[in-house]
């Protein structure tokens, strides 16, 4: 009679893709007006430091150190002869609905993640090709000769690992971590490349003499979370390359937030509407790529001495474009005293969402990581990755 340990280990393991699209709002402009290619291209921001963060950088744009997120101001001082153009976000929507057409070729469990960036779950594919490899480089090709775009592939036995393999080798990489390659890839990893990892988590891990994976793996469960608080437990999982989360193709929202903790805490209105612009254009992306729009914008703050205060507007109409979003942030900004106050964390949501064709949303999304369910009994064997 097989124990419990043998027939976890009889179980088939996940064959998981993660795709994510390079530098893709640039990459459609680029695409569609020619005289922009080969050139340093920012989309979002505004030039002449009039205010704006980066939604996208061409990579001509990023060989001069511009990023994602960066307000417009510094990307511009980086690189003065970049251009700035204004999101098409319904050419990048149209983009992404064809990309994802073509993930259901192979797979219907899809769980897209933003505009430009899905897990697929190929465990069972569509065409009973069996290897997520094979999937991945169709897939990668279909988009190359369908869109005249590039993407890059993660593929391994869990979503966590998958993700991070699709960062590797971009632009328009592949890369496999395979089973047996999971933990010491897990040792060698910088602790602020793990997922869950802020900027002041990692710096407090590093000042703690934590700077890898290995470094963290010789914690007991509960050293880890009597350093780090709940996040503990994820890290013990993790650093083994342990996540049970299932690709979940059809989550339901009633709210969509992002949020960051800020090492120096912000004093000035200015450094904060800066931070509050790059948030939003997260959101944005989001939003639009769960197809979904809301009514209620609300801004968090978290102060020095941990205090927190949310402030909320609700409108007669959903949105969910950068525009609108960020300039009831900024309204609400405007009616907030911050004066003297010492920001450390910052976010913006969005919620009384609507489908953006106007059914409402009912279910709640399960925003948290869902690291600690029994794995399922149709997870891949590792040779059939």
């Amino acid at each position: 009679m097989p124990t419990h340990g043998n027939m976890r280990n009889m179980r088939r393991q996940r064959k998981i893709i993660h795709v994510d699209m390079d530098a893709f709002y640039a990459s459609v402009e680029q695409r569609d007006f020619p005289e922009y290619r080969g050139k340093p291209l920012i989309v979002g921001g505004l030039p002449e430091g009039r205010g704006g963060v980066v939604a996208t950088a061409s990579y001509e744009a990023r060989s001069y150190g511009v990023r994602s997120a960066m307000p417009s101001k510094v990307a511009q001082r980086l690189c003065p002869d970049a251009l700035f153009v204004y999101p098409r976000f319904d050419a990048y929507k149209a983009a992404s609905r064809h990309i994802r057409e073509i993930f259901h070729r192979y797979t219907d469990i899809v769980e897209p993640l933003s505009l430009d960036e899905a897990y697929l779950d190929v465990t069972d594919d569509k065409q009973g090709i069996g290897s997520a490899l094979v999937i991945a480089k169709r897939i990668k090709q279909a988009i190359r000769e369908e869109l005249q775009l590039t993407a890059s592939a993660g593929v391994s036995i869990n979503k966590f690992v998958a993700k991070i393999a699709s960062d590797m080798q971009k632009p328009d990489g592949l890369t496999f971590i395979g089973p047996s390659k999971i933990e010491a890839f897990m040792e060698e990893l910088p602790v602020e490349r793990f997922f869950g990892v802020g900027k002041v988590t990692a710096a407090k891990m590093k000042a703690m003499g934590f700077n890898i994976g290995a470094d963290l793996k010789k914690l007991s469960e509960a050293e880890l979370i009597r350093y780090f608080g709940k996040p503990g437990r994820f890290y013990y999982q993790i650093v083994r390359g342990i996540d049970h989360r299932e690709v979940q193709p059809h989550r339901e929202a009633k709210s969509v937030s992002v949020e960051d903790t800020y090492q120096q805490d912000l004093t000035a209105v200015d450094d904060m509407l800066a931070e509050l612009g790059r948030l939003t254009v997260k959101l944005v992306s989001r939003l639009q790529g769960a197809q979904l729009k809301g009514r209620t914008i609300t801004v968090k703050f978290k102060f020095h001495d941990f205090s927190l205060m949310t402030r909320s507007h609700t409108l007669q109409e959903p949105v969910n474009d950068e525009g609108s979003l960020f300039h009831i942030v900024k309204r609400i900004i405007g009616k907030v005293d911050l004066r003297g106050r010492k920001i450390r964390l910052l976010g913006v949501g969005v919620s009384n969402l609507e489908k953006q064709d106007g059914a409402r949303r009912e279910k709640t999304i399960d925003a948290q990581l869902k690291l600690f369910a029994a794995p399922s009994s149709d997870d891949a064997q590792p040779s059939d990755l």
